[in-house]
């Protein structure tokens, strides 16, 4: 316990006097700087021979690295080894941060620094591998400071685990998304000024009632809502359905109804909304067709509200079903046999037992929803018509012939408004509740069979959906193979040769397609996140449901942020912000990595905590009693049951990093292209066909990788067999002694 802080310290030596202190210009994992001018060249010169090389700032960064050293022999227990640790770490890091901030690549960052120092002759670039390895020691040593003077039971892994995850959201969400903000109240001189956001705030485009009198729409911030709470109704309900199907009934396709339920979230938002307009588009096919039989006009009716809603309940129900899946199948078959056995209906039994069990599950699903359906983008923009919502008005406020920053940051805080309006109501309605249903012991039992109507009334409902879901992906596949999608059907291979050729040239396989550079890039960039992605999340959901600390709704809202705030804000945000000292990240991939995090992180937080809400706190207790600590707890107790929410969360981080439009379109550069730019930029030259193809190879992909996730990560075993109860509400003496027979 004395040298429990030492790796850590060595650490910061080796970032400070070993690794290159700013960022590479050939990028984070270039390792030319090994052979060229290393150690002495500026460029690659660690923090210790920078201070000799007109850096004299980053001498002070000494004294937080030499103080822990006189604690070197001390107990744990003696308060000077806590003080040291918490005054060399919070220094270090504060200081670190401090002189980053203000001293940038045109010298001092503010003008009364520069008038009571005088200018500085030399400059500072962007953090780069000695930094970071610097600055995550100095928060170790906080963080292991703070445990060892009392903080949470001492426990050093949950203590540096809370300082690792509010320093990873401060940076790369508060930082950029408060850049932003702050806009909102810079006039056109660049001054602050109250009166430009009051001016913006309080106008009729954002809060208009001309439909309550008129045909057209109302202001944007209340279309964005009415959308949103239609969308998240419909989605929850759909997912919640999709979900007793899969777990409940003995349908008889119910493994392949998993798989068309995880398939439109695995397409670029447009992408749907082009095969709607193709099929129910006032030319669509489906269109053209009621129109002959009946011997009517064609309506425009799905450019507007109902081809929006109907666009976001196909692309958000199966985030729904996938936050809900492991909900319907935690709860306990015992409680549900308990309530038959006094008497109860199935009906009865699943209103008043099974489904307040689910309500964290479906809070959550509702709420993803809700946030979902304010901040897509996708949807509105190709099946708006005259139906504005928040989203595409801001993308039209920043990049528009307008150019106003300050009203798209004033649009960027009512959709914020809204998100947390929703999150606090889900927080008001679950209450304090307790929802465990998995606790220690042993749970054989069988779940209770549906009520017959519910039955056929899901049954009724998802099967329509899922044959719909068919339908639309078939529209998509088939535009893939033809010459010209809705004029000529003929069968061609031209657009997948065009963009995923291979050829043989002297003996070596050649990638000859245009869209493989993006393709490969994608698929990269895409599987460092969703691990990442994953692990952040479900380790602030562990902190969120099993630790009690000061701030703690603070540290939850933050983990939210980044998810109200549309993608949109979010790749102008990290622009602004990771463009200059000292977080110089712009066009380069860790950028996309750490906008792929932060943004999907809150789904994994969602479905995290949710499913841990679920499990007895008495696992964990047992675990800690039997002398594991907090880490082997969670690595071997904890984890096991959270398969569901690791599952949901490696696919939706995948899949969502894959298909990513608007946070994407500002981050790519021409070394990093995503498919999702690549595809627009189709779109944007009428080539359609490729584009299709593109999306196409993309589903087959994300398809694959999704059924590959479940494999390997499996399912949770909470029993020694999940079994369905008979179907029919009245049991005969047979049936009884069948089951009996099976259960023993």
């Amino acid at each position: 316990m004395r040298t429990s802080f030492f790796p850590w310290l060595a650490a910061g030596w080796i970032g400070f006097a070993i690794l290159p202190w700013y960022a590479l210009e050939d990028g984070f994992w270039a390792f030319e700087w090994l052979i060229d001018g290393y150690p002495f060249d500026s460029d690659y010169a660690p923090a210790l021979i920078q201070i000799f090389q007109d850096k004299e700032w980053l001498l002070p960064l000494l004294f937080p690295l030499l103080f822990p050293l006189w604690i070197f022999n001390k107990v744990k227990s003696d308060p000077k080894y806590a003080s040291t640790l918490i005054i060399s770490g919070g220094f270090g890091l504060a200081y670190l941060l401090g002189q980053g901030f203000t001293i940038g690549i045109g010298g001092w960052e503010y003008s009364t620094l520069e008038a009571a120092f005088g200018p500085l002759e030399t400059r500072q670039f962007g953090m780069g591998y000695g930094a970071l390895f610097t600055a995550g020691s100095f928060l170790i040593l906080l963080t292991t400071g703070l445990a060892a003077a009392g903080n949470l039971r001492g426990d050093v892994f949950v203590t540096s685990a809370i300082g690792i995850v509010v320093a990873l959201v401060a940076t790369f969400v508060f930082l950029p998304v408060g850049k932003i903000l702050v806009s909102a109240f810079v006039n056109d001189a660049g001054l602050y000024a109250l009166s430009t956001f009051t001016d913006n705030f309080f106008t009729k485009k954002i809060w208009g009632l001309d439909c309550l009198s008129t045909s057209v729409s109302c202001g944007v911030g209340l279309n964005s809502f009415f959308l949103a709470i239609l969308t998240a109704t419909s989605t929850t309900l759909l997912g919640l359905g999709f979900a007793l199907v899969a777990t409940r009934t003995d349908f008889r396709w119910k493994k392949s109804l998993r798989v068309l339920t995880i398939l439109p979230i695995i397409t670029p938002p447009f992408v749907i909304g082009l095969a709607l307009i193709l099929l129910l588009g006032r030319s669509g096919t489906i269109t053209q067709f009621v129109a002959d039989l009946l011997n009517i006009e064609a309506g425009r009716w799905l450019y507007g509200l109902p081809g929006i809603w109907l666009a976001q309940t196909l692309s958000f129900t199966p985030i729904a079903f996938l936050v809900l899946i492991g909900v319907v199948e935690g709860v306990s078959p015992s409680m549900e046999e308990a309530s038959q056995t006094l008497g109860a209906s199935r009906w009865h039994t699943f209103k008043q037992v099974s489904l307040p069990l689910m309500r964290p599950g479906i809070a959550n699903a509702f709420l993803i929803g809700f946030i979902e359906s304010m901040a897509d983008f996708g949807n509105p923009m190709v099946l708006g018509g005259n139906y504005d919502v928040l989203s595409t008005e801001i993308f039209f406020a920043i990049v528009g012939a307008q150019n106003d920053q300050s009203m798209a940051a004033v649009l960027a805080i009512i959709l914020l408004m809204f998100t947390l309006s929703a999150f606090f109501t889900q927080r008001v309605w679950l209450g304090n509740k307790s929802y465990t249903t998995v606790a220690g012991k042993a749970d054989s039992g069988i779940h209770a069979g549906m009520n017959p109507l519910l039955r056929w009334t899901c049954l009724c409902v998802t099967i329509p959906w899922a044959f719909f879901t068919i339908v639309i992906y078939g529209t998509v596949l088939f535009g893939g193979f033809v010459v010209n999608w809705g004029r000529d059907n003929s069968f061609s291979l031209q657009h997948y040769g065009e963009g995923f050729g291979i050829g043989w040239n002297e003996g070596s396989l050649v990638w000859e397609g245009a869209a493989w550079d993006s393709f490969w890039t994608t698929i990269t960039i895409s599987a460092i996140a969703a691990p990442l992605t994953a692990a952040l999340g479900l380790l602030t959901a562990y902190l969120l449901v099993r630790q009690k600390f000061g701030g703690k709704n603070i540290f939850e809202f933050g983990t939210m942020l980044s998810f109200a705030i549309p993608g949109t804000v979010i790749g102008v945000s990290y622009i602004l912000a990771f463009n200059v000292p000292p977080f110089e990240l712009t066009g380069t991939a860790a950028i996309l990595v750490l906008c792929f995090m932060f943004r999907n992180m809150p789904v994994g937080v969602r479905g995290g905590i949710a499913a841990m809400s679920q499990l007895d706190k008495s696992l964990d207790e047992a675990s800690l009693t039997l002398g594991a600590n907090s880490f082997t707890t969670m690595r071997k107790v904890i984890l096991p049951l959270l398969r569901p929410a690791i599952v949901a969360a490696l696919v939706y981080s995948f899949v969502r990093a894959i298909t990513s439009v608007s946070a994407v379109i500002f981050l790519v550069s021409a070394d990093h292209n995503m498919a999702t730019s690549y595809i627009i930029g189709l779109v944007e030259n009428g080539e359609y066909g490729i584009a299709i193809a593109y999306s196409s190879v993309l589903i087959v992909v994300m398809l694959t990788a999704i059924l590959l996730v479940q494999k390997v990560i499996g399912e949770r075993k909470l029993r020694k067999a999940d079994r369905l109860a008979p179907q029919s509400d009245k049991t005969t003496p047979s049936t009884k002694s069948a089951t009996m027979e099976k259960q023993a």
